[in-house]
């Protein structure tokens, strides 16, 4: 039985293709003209209409006269070609690429299916819809089921036209309206899931930054971090800080190389880890090995690594123990001096380059008032100017010192660093930008 679709408004002469041209040729419209492939094998094609640019499958079981399909052209007057399939397996086999509107007659039963006839017409578009989610659908009903045509609409089609009121004017029209208003759909449903997935993903992504466990301690803490992929919110950079029941503040700063969505989803697994293996007390070179183990363990392929800084404060806030696996130094400031890099004479190989590896643990003085800034690479890998020079550490330093002597302290800092960076580069940097601070005041 018959599925519902919408009403085909009117359309006047003056739009219609088809009348000019029937009228150009000496004749009028004709209403019960044979389909172009009435003469053809079921399924077969009008092969006077080779070279159009579209071409409609109609879907009807009944070629003897159920439904009469007028000569068809389109908006430059060249024959619309026009497919016939007598049942859906038919209809599958000649659903090809260069198809573009599919005419359905609801009155088309569906196979296998039996009892009440509203639900056997539904399913039957249901199963074209199914079958062709990509290509406008037509529905043809008889006058007398304006409202099974208003259901079909709801179910999916995009028109629909009553079978016995067609002339090649008005379905020439409704088949490019109908290929547009799919095409329309198509894009607006596409331009609607992806800014769906980009909220996920941002909302994914944020919530897989770090929170800092600081609770207790003296210590202020500030990050900035900007990712090199476009659009994104994380990359292969990433740290993390937490405070152990001793009073001991732990801080960390790594980079997966690459940076990706592949070496993102590393870091994270990298930063999680660090914390569960810091709170269960783990430190220095028994730390670093363990995660070398997790690296190589969920790395996508060998030659992926790691660089990876490890500082932990101790509880009087006046020392520190510095670990290095193939890490730029840290920077330290204090009032009165210039700030300056921490030792990096024993810096490790980075994790999950060499097996068996060690990475020494130095002891360094801090004092009673200091900025501890950590940080990854594309900070310090920026050019400067239009030349190919780098900004490199010696660079760096001279710009905090610079912005330090301007008063901005913590998140201001940060902020104005990376900026400057940024600017010196002449635009965005190519690699993730994560920068940490601690400060401990008197």
């Amino acid at each position: 039985m018959p599925v519902p679709v919408p009403r085909q408004r009117a359309i006047p002469a003056a739009e219609s293709g088809q009348a000019q041209a029937a009228s150009a040729a000496g004749q009028a419209p004709r209403k019960d003209t044979p389909r172009p492939d009435a003469a053809a094998p079921h399924g077969g094609e009008n092969t006077a209409a080779e070279h159009t640019n579209l071409t409609v499958l109609l879907i009807e079981d009944d070629p003897g006269g159920s439904v009469i399909v007028p000569d068809l052209l389109d908006q430059a007057g060249r024959p619309i070609r026009v497919r016939t399939a007598r049942n859906l397996t038919e209809a599958e086999r000649l659903l090809t690429d260069d198809v573009h509107c599919i005419l359905l007659d609801l009155a088309l039963s569906a196979p296998g299916r039996a009892g009440d006839e509203d639900d056997d017409e539904l399913a039957v578009l249901k199963r074209v819809l199914d079958l062709a989610p990509r290509h406008a659908v037509l529905a043809l009903t008889a006058s007398t089921d304006a409202e099974r045509g208003a259901e079909a609409v709801a179910v999916g089609a995009q028109d629909y036209l009553f079978r016995d009121e067609l002339d090649g004017r008005l379905l020439s029209r409704a088949i490019r309206y109908a290929v547009e208003r799919k095409r329309s759909d198509s894009a607006e449903r596409r331009l609607a899931e992806g800014r769906l997935r980009a909220q996920e993903n941002r909302r994914l992504e944020r919530g897989l930054l770090p929170t800092p466990l600081l609770e207790g301690s003296p210590l202020r803490f500030a990050a900035r971090y900007r990712p090199g992929r476009s659009r994104a919110l994380l990359g292969g950079d990433f740290y993390d800080v937490v405070r152990t029941p001793d009073g001991t503040v732990h801080a960390m700063i790594g980079d997966v190389c690459g940076h990706g969505p592949d070496e993102a989803a590393l870091g994270v697994e990298l930063r999680i880890a660090w914390r569960a293996l810091t709170l269960a007390g783990l430190c220095g070179d028994q730390l670093l090995g363990t995660l070398q183990e997790v690296l190589e363990h969920e790395r996508a392929h060998e030659e992926i690594f790691a660089t990876l800084c490890t500082v932990d404060i101790a509880p009087d806030g006046r020392r520190a123990g510095l670990c290095l696996a193939g890490h730029p130094a840290p920077l330290v400031a204090a009032p009165g001096l210039p700030p300056r890099l921490l030792p990096y004479d024993n810096n490790g190989p980075a994790l999950g380059v060499l097996p068996g590896a060690r990475w020494p643990r130095t002891q360094v003085e801090l004092g009673a008032e200091w900025s501890l800034m950590l940080y990854t690479d594309g900070l310090i890998e920026g050019h400067v100017g239009a030349g190919r020079e780098r900004l490199g550490e010696d660079g760096m330093l001279a710009l905090v010192r610079a912005k330090r002597d301007e008063g901005l302290r913590g998140e201001a800092l940060l902020r104005a660093t990376v900026d400057e960076v940024r600017r010196l580069n002449g635009g965005e940097l190519a690699d993730d930008v994560a920068v940490i601070s601690l400060d401990r005041g008197r």
